[in-house]
């Protein structure tokens, strides 16, 4: 069984602490979407790298991929298509931004709960130190955790470090 790749959107595929730089990464796009809850004001701005999309689709041949965001099933509608992503799988969170274990990120609980044991890697721009040692407590199996500068989003070097972990987990 594959590996699952658990992916945030906001600081991974959308590093949106660019924006206040007012700096947007090569290769990324800026689109304005207006997901469910936000009906105030201007759409949200999004910045997306389509390039992305394909680096993801490679990664499918060693992980099952999840969306891992507070977009949920939405990522599918206003993400994926940007991408060239099929619809994927998405954790539906059982409580959003509420209290977390030992001052974990509020997600921390859910993934390991999610990937039962299964091994598992995670882009998220809010891992923490924290995170790791609590995950590693809970013994859900081997896991990577990669955390993501929001001002930059996934870069060449977090593709590879994907790609190299699930073919260390080929080899063992």
């Amino acid at each position: 069984m594959k590996p699952l790749l658990l992916i945030d959107i906001d600081g991974p595929l959308n590093p949106y602490a660019a924006l206040s730089r007012r700096h947007v990464p090569d290769g990324y796009t800026r689109h304005r979407m207006r997901p469910t809850g936000w009906t105030e004001g201007p759409a949200l701005p999004v910045l997306l790298n389509p390039a992305h999309g394909a680096e993801l689709l490679a990664l499918a041949d060693r992980y099952a991929l999840v969306w891992a965001t507070t977009w949920e099933d939405e990522a599918n509608e206003w993400i994926g298509p940007h991408l060239g992503l099929p619809p994927l799988p998405y954790i539906d969170w059982p409580a959003m931004h509420g209290s977390a274990p030992d001052g974990t990120l509020w997600k921390t609980q859910y993934v390991v709960e999610y990937v039962a044991g299964r091994p598992f890697a995670w882009v998220d721009d809010e891992i923490t130190e924290r995170d790791r040692a609590w995950i590693a407590r809970q013994g859900p199996g081997r896991s990577l955790l990669l955390r993501i500068d929001p001002r930059i989003g996934l870069e060449r070097a977090d593709f590879d470090a994907l790609a190299e972990w699930a073919a260390d987990r080929d080899e063992n």
